[in-house]
């Protein structure tokens, strides 16, 4: 019998890693995630699992890069401004190819901010700091799908080698959802071969990247190797799912929370005798423009909706080259006052019926 939990979303991907056998948690509390490193520092210590509050995000980063280099599944969580603050350690885990996750739980910006919900850290998840690296990125829009995009991100991580960022929002971790608890099950993984395993064996030379041949190769051996490797990524690990996109004329592209409020616009649309459909990205990277360019075949135009004044408006603008009509519900349109007390989804809806 399958175990469920009224639970929040940022705990449901606290269960996501233990489920997925995660051993190893370092954070520093942030709103709003701190119900997950609550949940951590609750519930590892009970598994005999380790959890450690670090005295910053500079420190807690660096701390998974060195759990992830003896080869245990690592990660932490964080918010938006400190998410900035990880990026040095972040790009140096890239630079070592070390699987780990990393939870950003985006709230207001830039700088500081707010603790308003926004996605406003979509381009530095998709587009990453310094050097031109790349890692998966993955956008529940429930409960459910924290828990189990948790998991599917440690799977990933390992299959590739590759840090992977599990991309929610201030909404989605402070909602309670019903969560069916249940392990993943997922193909064998090749062995870690390349871990450290203790200081004497000194069988990982890697700190940073060289530029001249060795023992690891040279800086172009590493560029090549990553390159073959993201191109596999971008063909083996594209997800997205589609709702009455066959009839639509016009497709709503969104994730996380706001999806939900598309999904609730495009089925008020359809009653009122719009075609509208909805188009959720799963994974941000690899981003899903093949799926996206082949809509316009059928002159289908887009309304891109996200909390922010637009920033994955860019890759749909990409992905439709020119071909389509797009337009935006951002934060902007969120917050205008209307007297009225209207809900995105509302917003939404307008859009869709002025939208030309």
């Amino acid at each position: 019998m399958v175990e469920k939990a009224l639970i929040s979303g940022n705990e449901a991907i606290g269960y996501g890693a233990i489920y997925a056998d995660c051993t190893h948690y370092f954070g520093y509390p942030i709103t709003p995630q701190n119900e997950l490193i609550e949940f951590m520092a609750r519930e590892f210590p009970e598994l005999g699992r380790t959890f450690v509050q670090a005295e910053s995000e500079f420190a807690s980063i660096n701390m998974v890069c060195g759990a992830a280099l003896t080869g245990v599944r690592a990660m932490t969580s964080t918010a938006s401004t400190a998410f900035s603050l990880m990026q040095e350690g972040i790009s140096g885990i890239a630079s070592m190819e070390l699987p780990c996750v990393i939870v950003d739980v985006q709230r207001g910006g830039p700088g500081a901010g707010s603790t308003q919900h926004s996605q406003m850290d979509y381009l530095l998840a998709t587009r990453c700091a310094h050097g031109g690296y790349k890692n998966i990125v993955l956008a529940p829009f429930s409960a459910q799908e924290g828990f189990e995009l948790t998991q599917l991100a440690f799977y990933l991580a390992d299959k590739y080698r590759i840090h992977v960022i599990l991309l929610s929002d201030g909404l989605l971790g402070q909602m309670y959802e019903s969560v069916e608890l249940k392990k993943l099950e997922f193909p064998p993984l090749p062995g870690k071969d390349w871990a450290m395993k203790g200081c004497a064996a000194h069988n990982y030379e890697r700190t940073f990247i060289h530029n001249a041949p060795g023992i690891i190769g040279s800086y172009y051996d590493f560029m090549k190797r990553s390159k073959e490797k993201y191109e596999r990524i971008k063909e083996e690990e594209v997800r997205y799912e589609t709702y009455e996109i066959e009839d639509a004329d016009i497709v709503l592209v969104s994730y996380g929370s706001t999806a939900r409020a598309a999904m609730e616009a495009m089925y008020r649309a359809r009653k009122e005798g719009i075609k509208a459909g909805l188009f959720r990205p799963i994974t941000l990277w690899p981003f899903p423009r093949e799926a996206i360019n082949k809509m316009t075949e059928d002159k289908k135009n887009f309304l891109v909706v996200e909390d922010c004044m637009g920033q994955m408006i860019e890759d749909v603008e990409l992905a439709v080259e020119g071909n389509a009509v797009i337009n935006l519900v951002g934060s902007m349109d969120r917050n205008l006052p209307t007297g009225s007390g209207m809900i995105l989804s509302k917003k939404v809806l307008e859009k869709i019926k002025s939208f030309g």
